[in-house]
């Protein structure tokens, strides 16, 4: 009998892994998409996201999205990032210190336009979206969940699709508002199959269906000056407060396999397998902005909360990290960051933020999460041309630099893996991200 139950297990896991392979093909992603991580576009990359919630490029779909209301041009844009993480883990355990540097390679594409030419209505309504698509368009879900002995960073890995559509109006003068979506995929798959002891299948029957999960963004834009005095110059011209609420969303993965093996399992009570399991996670998010536009230079200020507690909800219901019994804190993010005008085309951005870990624990059964408080830092150089000999609308180019510091922090390696041993080791974890994107957006 020990040998029968060896060989089902075995059956059951070939069962599996052939599920799996429709959705995974052995890569990875982390809690966290492009947006929350690093920043969208350049602009928003440069400043530490600090000015995102005043950026008239399509990333307003994400961030604010009444700010597309901002700029009355329609736009097209595309784009590349690519981050490179070195994040290292030193202990007594182990022989090199870097535990992960995989990049994480977007290309994104967002379009922006009034719709009002459409209709017989005079009122501007503005559509916005922005797609962002892994391995430089190559992979369009990158979903991993998993136990380790050895430890795996809570971020940072390769990021899956991103997909934002909204739109925005003037409700009166100076106030817009708007509205958009954050499309992620809740994927399924079935397995049915009949196997012998030695793991061979037969009578298979395989389906993997996936669903978008829509989860909604909320925001409003105040410019001050037009709204307090419109017709003069007043102390509060210049100043744009903005606010934004983003519900969370997550990217989940559900997967149920049974199989027979004839003479010892029969149809009647097949072994069952099933697993619920999220990769992806983005809590809700309270963000406030406020920010100062003089004629050659702007600075802005972004509070942003982040409520990560809720996690600990969905890893309850998860089949791979429950048993790690995860503590989250609810994080505040300050940012600030700055713009200055270079003659006539060119701009250069800058920005600072400080983020604690949402992480509490500093041990997570089987599981062993690392996550680091970080500083960011960003700089971005912009030019756009109002007239180019080919093209017949303006031209905007875009670069934006950004690095992340993770500060040194201790956690303990638990496992219930009889084999390990490993267990109460203690890890010190660090690392550096590098960020640079690439994008050119068309105006018309």
């Amino acid at each position: 009998m020990v040998v029968s139950s060896r060989s089902s297990v075995r059956a059951l896991s070939l069962a599996i892994a052939a599920a799996s392979a429709g959705l995974s093909m052995n890569v990875a992603a982390s809690m966290g998409n492009i947006g929350t991580t690093y920043g969208i576009l350049p602009s928003d990359i440069a400043s530490a996201q600090a000015l995102s919630m005043f950026n008239t490029q399509v990333s307003a779909t994400y961030y604010n999205p009444a700010y597309l209301a901002a700029d009355e041009r329609g736009e097209l844009t595309g784009g590349i990032l690519h981050a490179e993480p070195e994040l290292r883990a030193t202990g007594s355990d182990r022989t090199g210190e870097v535990l992960s540097d995989r990049p994480s390679q977007h290309v994104l594409i967002g379009m922006k336009t009034n719709l009002s030419s459409l209709t017989r209505v005079k009122h501007p309504i503005y559509l916005g979206f922005v797609a962002g698509v892994e391995k430089f368009g190559k992979e369009l879900l990158a979903f991993g969940s998993e136990t380790s002995d050895t430890g795996q960073f809570l971020t940072y890995d390769r990021q899956p699709l991103f997909l934002n559509l909204g739109g925005a109006t003037t409700l009166w003068r100076g106030i817009d508002a708007g509205f958009s979506t954050r499309i992620t995929l809740h994927s399924e798959a079935a397995l049915k199959t009949t196997t012998d002891l030695a793991g061979n299948t037969e009578y298979e029957s395989l389906s993997v269906n996936a669903k978008p999960s829509i989860r909604s963004i909320l925001s409003t834009s105040i410019n001050l000056g037009d709204t307090f005095c419109p017709d003069s110059s007043c102390f509060l011209s210049g100043f744009e407060t903005a606010f934004a609420y983003r519900t969370s969303s997550n990217t989940r993965t559900t997967v149920s396999a049974n199989t027979v093996i004839p003479g010892l399992i029969p149809a009647s009570d097949p072994l069952v397998f099933a697993i619920t399991t999220y990769d992806s996670y983005q809590p809700s998010v309270y963000a406030f902005g406020m920010q100062y536009k003089a004629e050659r230079w702007r600075v802005g200020l972004t509070l942003e909360q982040q409520n990560w507690s809720d996690l600990e909800d969905e890893f309850a219901g998860d089949t791979v990290k429950n048993q790690a019994m995860a503590e989250f804190d609810d994080i505040l993010i300050p940012r600030i960051g700055g713009e200055m005008k270079l003659g006539e085309h060119f701009a250069v951005t800058a920005g600072l933020a400080y983020q604690e870990s949402a992480l509490k624990s500093d041990s997570t059964l089987d599981v062993n999460y690392f996550d680091n408080d970080k500083y960011i830092v960003g700089l971005g150089l912009s030019a756009e041309y109002t007239r180019t000999r080919l093209l017949a609308y303006p031209v905007r180019l875009d670069i934006g630099y950004q690095r992340q510091m993770l500060q040194d922090r201790d956690f303990t390696i638990s496992t219930s893996n009889p084999d390990a041993t490993n267990n109460g080791t203690v890890i010190s974890t660090d690392g550096d991200v590098d960020v640079i994107s690439g994008s050119i957006t068309l105006k018309f």
